[in-house]
């Protein structure tokens, strides 16, 4: 081994142990300080019971909710139903999103399934011919602004939130619009070299999902295909929800009975992240209709992944500090925000464009926070009118 050999593997040597001093440090004054505050033994309680709770009670009922919705999925994909909707949504693609028609598909797809959806149709190169290069980028910001749509929908609406889903669809719609654009503006300046053909020349019908068979083995199939399909996304949530919520959920609540004081039991912890938030307590007030520090968990939780945020709903509901209002907003938030921190990274990698991935995420961050915002002014304005 040469001397330069030598001194660079010294070097990438002496950073992993800065790194790992680095890492111990946090990790020690975190847990240090949970443990200070709870004792170390109702800490383990806690992180062990509120995990185990999560997975028993929150990820098999999402879980059941991702195999129905998956089987629905497939078979309105398989039976014509998302090529009906795109036929419909098409026209509005160009005035809303400056798209052309057919990325209406790409959005039923991730709002069916979930946005890896995004990914697999970005290696059409028939489906890409139809972009512009800016236009096909900032799908990446238009596709994730509805993933696992139908499940979050469906999640919200299972505990008797119908018409605060429903708000939070449009609240997600107008964030999708921001995101959307806000990219393509971006992108303004970026020198690309244009291969698109006119889009009248071209022929949608060759982008296909193309099956055969007789009507009942195709209906099977889609149902069995949509089902394990959503068992995959199901069971994908799971270090999601038992990792990060059972994290974000001991630095969010508190003792269950202050007068008795920590009792290991789970979802105790201590109430850092809403100290933070009761600094800008009036901002998220303002914004979103917040009226309680806690409620900020959750789209923090959503940037990383929805599945674990919508494990805290249930607990922000037996609380009950959260209405209409705050599931309308975590709907549109929780829908424009569904794990795109990972999404736009492996798009746009897919792509060549790696290097805008900062771009995409400042537009699509935006928008979201455009989502949560307009959807507790519909909701603010519904009660108004009514």
């Amino acid at each position: 081994m040469g001397p330069v050999k030598k001194l660079k593997e010294r070097g990438y040597l002496e950073r992993r142990r800065y790194e790992a001093l680095v890492f111990l440090i946090i990790f020690g004054l975190f847990f240090g300080y949970l443990g200070s505050e709870m004792g170390v033994t109702n800490l383990l309680n806690t992180l062990m019971r509120t995990a185990h709770d999560l997975l028993m009670n929150t990820v098999l009922f999402i879980l059941g909710i991702t195999v129905l919705t998956g089987a629905l999925g497939k078979l309105m994909i398989e039976f014509g139903v998302v090529r009906l909707l795109e036929f419909i949504l098409a026209p509005l693609m160009r005035p809303l999103f400056k798209l052309p028609g057919v990325a209406s598909l790409a959005g039923l797809m991730t709002f069916f399934s979930d946005n890896p959806a995004i990914i697999s149709l970005s290696h059409d190169k028939h489906f890409n011919s139809f972009f512009k290069k800016r236009e096909l980028l900032s799908l990446t910001n238009f596709g994730t602004a509805f993933g696992m749509g139908l499940i979050v929908l469906a999640f919200m609406s299972s505990l008797g939130f119908f018409k605060g889903a429903m708000i939070g669809l449009a609240g997600a719609l107008a964030g999708a619009i921001v995101s959307t654009r806000l990219m393509q503006t971006f992108l303004r300046n970026v020198n690309f070299e244009e291969t698109t053909i006119a889009e009248e020349k071209q022929d949608v019908e060759k982008i296909r999902f193309e099956s055969r068979g007789p009507t009942f083995q195709r209906f099977l199939n889609a149902i069995l295909d949509g089902g394990k399909s959503g068992v995959d996304l199901g069971l994908s949530i799971i270090p999601g929800v038992l990792v990060i919520s059972t994290f974000i959920m001991v630095v969010t609540f508190s003792a269950h009975d202050p007068s008795v004081g920590y009792q290991g039991l789970a979802y105790e912890g201590v109430p850092v992240l809403p100290r933070l938030a009761g600094y800008c307590s009036g901002v998220f007030e303002f914004l979103f209709g917040f009226e309680n520090p806690e409620l900020i968990a959750f789209p923090v939780t959503s940037l990383g992944a929805v599945g674990a945020a919508l494990s805290m709903v249930k607990a922000f509901v037996a609380q009950g500090i959260v209405g209409t209002n705050e599931i309308a907003v975590f709907t549109a938030m929780g829908m424009c925000w569904s794990g795109y921190l990972s999404t736009h990274t492996a798009m746009l990698d897919t792509l060549g464009y790696r290097n805008l991935t900062s771009r995409a995420l400042l537009a699509h961050t935006l928008g979201g926070l455009v989502a949560g915002i307009t959807a507790h002014l519909i909701f603010v304005g519904l009660n108004w009118v009514g």
